[in-house]
């Protein structure tokens, strides 16, 4: 069961306050805050539609670049140690320690996605 919705490559996670009987979330994985709320499940997923057009619509009217949910470049931070051993690796087979993350990364999605 996944609590996201998606629109137009971006997501939006689901909530659910039973105190005040209203759905709710915010658009995820970018700096600005944009929530959004329903009382119901299709009224929220139209909901953050309209949240998400309303929030590229004001950057545009204010000439700002609309974040993206996933830019494909992050930082990581990892012992030193494994920084040394995986850089060491990636020495012996001929790649940059970028690609060698990549792989990884990659390998471990694979194995672990639903």
């Amino acid at each position: 069961m996944s609590n996201t919705i998606k629109y137009k490559d971006y997501i939006g996670s689901v909530e659910y306050s039973a105190e005040d009987k209203v759905f709710f979330g915010k658009i995820e994985f970018i700096n600005d805050v944009v929530t959004f709320e329903a009382t119901n499940v299709d009224e929220l997923e139209q909901a953050f539609q309209e949240s998400v057009d309303d929030y590229l619509e004001m950057c545009q009217e204010v000439g700002k670049e609309p974040e993206k949910a996933f830019k494909g470049t992050f930082n990581i931070r990892m012992h030193p140690d494994l920084h040394k051993k995986a850089a060491r690796v990636s020495l012996e087979q001929g790649k940059n320690l970028n690609q060698l993350v990549v792989e990884a990364v990659s390998q471990y999605v694979v194995e672990h996605a639903h």
